[in-house]
């Protein structure tokens, strides 16, 4: 239960690098809420790997590279559901507000993030 909090937290974390990546992306520069959206996620993705690396999971037993190329699948995959869900929202219903897209495809890709990362990259 420890390791879910502290992962919860973790993602948080995450989320508010993403969403403030993705505020300051939209302000200043010309990239729309899609483009922005790929390289918010890119750069939480990094800082949660580290992150979930030393607060929730603990360095794994691979070395860095392994653990690296196993974080970034997981992910990837993790990314591409949180990015599709949130894509189709804005393109469904395109009033509605990008933040609120955000926080409802990252919760949404939170439980198959916590899955990968605890049995694929992290495993002990």
């Amino acid at each position: 239960m420890k390791r879910l909090l502290r992962f919860a937290l973790v993602g948080a974390a995450g989320f508010l690098i993403d969403a403030g990546m993705l505020w300051l992306l939209l302000s200043v520069t010309p990239l729309g809420p899609l483009a922005a959206r790929a390289l918010a996620i890119a750069i939480a993705l990094i800082c949660t790997w580290q992150l979930n690396r030393a607060v929730t999971f603990g360095a794994s037993r691979h070395g860095l590279a392994l653990e690296g190329f196993r974080y970034g699948s997981v992910g990837l995959v993790s990314s591409l559901v949180n990015y599709g869900l949130y894509a189709g929202l804005l393109l469904a219903v395109p009033a509605l507000n990008p933040y609120a897209a955000l926080v409802f495809a990252s919760a949404s890709a939170m439980a198959f993030s916590f899955f990968g990362y605890s049995r694929f990259v992290f495993r002990r």
